[in-house]
């Protein structure tokens, strides 16, 4: 079985996917997957430890610290067999998607495995791909594949939390945050809604963008664990996808890995 792992600044997600299908399965299905904070990273050792991983590929945006628990891990999860470990990294073109960034390499491993997996899912269409976690992403791909570059900004929690860290209201106020009005009649409420129209506007306005080079095809995808709270006021059409840096782990591993080797 193949494991694919996405390490991100809150939590850890996997995903295990059969070797012997994975030319052949729909990207985005798996045999099995979950998510831990990564404070509780220690849980992973228990979960994966029956799951019969005989390669691994990850993703990581944590650091080296991190790169070294997960290794630890992985290997007292499988009782120490070798078990090929590949760490997925930004390169100068990868799985039909070119990297455009001046340096390649300091694109985040995250947001180029998020490329390759939107590309992979809507060949031919030109995408703004907004990831909304911690940080927001906005990410262009054109329809032949080049990834143009980005924005990023604070995620919809942390622009919050900025603005009050002592209001103690605030995170029952995000969790409904799909029901506020434009303009709050209450500070907490105020808030969300000033960073919504934040997070929102920034969307909309990359997706204006590519709509000017007469792309009426252009496509919006919204994925992360803001997405929700986010996506619900946009004013443009969207298509929601979940776990999509696994998706694009998965694609590489179909077009480019040996699965004969698991």
């Amino acid at each position: 079985m193949l494991l694919l792992v996405d390490v991100g600044n809150t939590r850890i997600k996997w995903a295990l996917a059969d070797c012997a299908t994975i030319g052949d399965a729909d990207l985005g299905r798996w045999a099995t997957s979950g998510s831990v904070a990564r404070e509780q990273i220690a849980q992973l050792e228990d979960v994966w430890r029956n799951l019969n991983i005989a390669r691994a590929i990850l993703t990581n945006v944590a650091g080296q610290a991190m790169r070294d628990k997960l290794e630890q891990i992985l290997s007292r999860a499988v009782d120490a067999r070798p078990v090929p470990i590949e760490w997925f990294v930004s390169l100068p073109s990868l799985a039909g998607v070119r990297n455009g960034y001046r340096q390649p390499q300091q694109l985040g491993s995250d947001r180029f495995a998020s490329a390759i997996g939107a590309h992979a899912l809507f060949p031919d269409r030109t995408l703004i791909i907004a990831t909304c976690g911690t940080a927001t992403t906005i990410d262009a791909v054109t329809a032949d594949g080049v990834f143009t570059g980005g924005m990023i900004l604070p995620g919809l929690n942390l622009m919050a939390s900025s603005l009050a860290r002592n209001t103690a209201q605030l995170p029952e106020v995000l969790q409904h945050s799909e029901r506020l009005a434009p303009f709050a009649d209450n500070t907490e409420e105020a808030i969300i809604s000033g960073c919504i129209a934040a997070q929102v506007g920034a969307i909309e306005r990359a997706f204006a963008y590519v709509r000017l080079g007469a792309d009426e095809s252009a496509q919006c995808i919204v994925s992360g664990g803001a997405a929700a709270s986010i996506a619900s006021h946009l004013a443009i059409p969207y298509t929601p996808v979940d776990n999509l840096v696994l998706i694009g782990l998965q694609a590489v591993a179909r077009q480019y890995y040996d699965m004969s080797t698991c």
